[in-house]
């Protein structure tokens, strides 16, 4: 027979697992950020509660078209904490991103969110890769009113396929999702990827390599 100390221990793990595995209960209404603050926390730190606005919950800026004419063809138009104060802790955010006919937003991973996409205008080819060894593609063409998913951290694309415009709303489980470029993030690191590396890992020679570290990439 087990002794009580053994089964008091695992009851406890019991209980405090799926305790662990949830996020954090907010212990207050909201923490509107105090981005003028230059106290350094996983976040941003609360903004005296007495001098929060309405306007720390509102942002307007999702009706108006991004410029799409650049070398990718589409613009993202971020509302997360820094355009909105009153999301800091609240674990969400949104994009709107425009695509020019046959405009790109290339393969990246978000580290600290998953995606929602929802399409409002055009056709996008969208997709996601899963993580090694299959690395298995999952994609699929959306038109309006279709919703697609991205799991955190796994590479993903949206292409327009059409000849107009497209328009789409991501929502993020994630205040400050961050977002990591495939391309920029290999060849155009600062200071460079040693060329050598990327030769072995890419199998190209050196003179591509130099090519591709040369290039400017765009950070959308």
């Amino acid at each position: 027979m087990a002794s009580l100390p053994l089964v008091l221990a695992f009851l406890t793990l019991s209980i405090s697992r799926p305790i662990l595995a949830a996020d954090n209960s907010q212990l207050q209404d909201f923490c509107v950020a105090d981005t003028t603050s230059n106290i350094f926390v996983n976040g941003f730190v609360c903004k005296n509660p007495s001098l929060v606005t309405e306007d720390d919950f509102f942002f307007a800026g999702l009706g108006k078209p991004g410029d799409t004419a650049n070398q990718l063809g589409s613009n993202v138009t971020p509302a997360n904490v820094v355009q909105i104060p009153g999301l800091n802790t609240l674990g969400i955010s949104l994009v709107r991103i425009d695509f020019a006919p046959y405009g790109v937003i290339p393969p990246h991973e978000h580290p600290r969110a998953s995606e929602i996409l929802a399409v409002t205008e055009g056709t996008l080819s969208v997709g996601f890769v899963t993580s090694n060894p299959e690395n298995k593609l999952f994609s699929k063409v959306l038109r309006a009113g279709d919703v697609f998913v991205f799991p955190q951290g796994l590479v993903h694309f949206q292409m327009n396929t059409g000849m107009t415009k497209a328009v789409a709303i991501s929502a993020l489980s994630s205040q400050n999702p961050g977002v990591v470029t495939v391309a920029n993030a290999v060849f155009g690191s600062k200071p460079a990827i040693s060329s050598q590396v990327l030769q072995r890992a890419f199998q190209l020679d050196e003179k591509t390599v130099r090519m591709l570290q040369a290039k400017f990439w765009m950070n959308n």
